[in-house]
């Protein structure tokens, strides 16, 4: 039986969205995986973490949290992500995800200096992204599909830089050979990051920018999509190895 993977569920979609699912589900689908292929567990939620034995790997979903606020579930998930890192299991997080993983490992999130970044961005791929293997053969700029306030604003020590956009410098990182971290939201489809843009029309007016215009500028970000299947097939190697 192929080993399922675990999905460490860390917020859920905001409430307008949410008849489309929970982030978990958006990943799983986003992800190729078949419902017997996940286990979700609802850390926010207050479910136990449980033994990494038996996982092909795990990805963090993302939240409304905010990984300085130090919740206790969020430390604790921080903890055994750090554990699950040295011992070599396939991760990925996914932007509170990408945050949390890079806080576990030493690295430092806060609020981006630039502000709320949202909509279909450009990102830049760094040249070690051409020898990775989620982001090896794909354009030099690609579309992607982000919502954030904060941002991982230093690195933890050993981690390479793999994508950055106008507004963050570290939209995607690697550290060691298996443990990915993604700011931007590879599970997002044209409908959710529409719906995400609607949600937060009156928070955008508020810094001046059209929700509206945002909405329109949406496009499909299929290579993002692929980063995501990537790891999935990328894990199950490893772990077949």
């Amino acid at each position: 039986m192929t080993a399922p993977f675990l999905i460490l569920e860390t917020g859920q979609p905001v409430a307008s969205m949410r008849r489309h699912g929970s982030f978990a589900h958006w990943i799983r689908v986003a992800a190729g995986l078949e419902r017997d292929e996940a286990v979700v567990v609802d850390v926010e939620g207050g479910d136990d973490l449980p033994s990494r034995e038996g996982f092909a790997g795990a990805i963090v979903t993302g939240s409304a949290a905010m990984v300085t606020d130090r919740h206790d579930w969020s430390e604790r998930s921080a903890a055994w992500l750090r554990d699950a890192a040295h011992a070599g299991m396939p991760l990925l997080g996914i932007c509170y995800g990408h945050q949390l993983i890079a806080h576990a490992l030493g690295g430092e999130v806060g609020a981006n200096p630039s502000g709320r970044e949202m909509g279909t961005i450009r990102l830049d791929l760094h040249p070690p992204a051409a020898a990775d293997p989620l982001f090896a053969g794909l354009p030099a700029r690609i579309p992607a599909q982000a919502t954030h306030l904060q941002s991982v604003l230093r690195l933890p020590d050993g981690a390479t830089v793999l994508a950055k956009s106008a507004q963050d410098a570290a939209h995607a990182f690697r550290w060691g050979a298996a443990v990915w971290g993604l700011q931007f939201h590879p599970e997002f489809s044209t409908t959710h990051m529409r719906g995400y843009i609607r949600a937060r029309s009156e928070a955008l007016a508020s810094e001046g920018r059209c929700g509206k215009r945002l909405a329109r500028e949406v496009s499909a970000a299929p290579q993002a999509r692929q980063v995501l299947r990537r790891f999935v097939r990328h894990a199950r190697g490893s772990r077949a190895g």
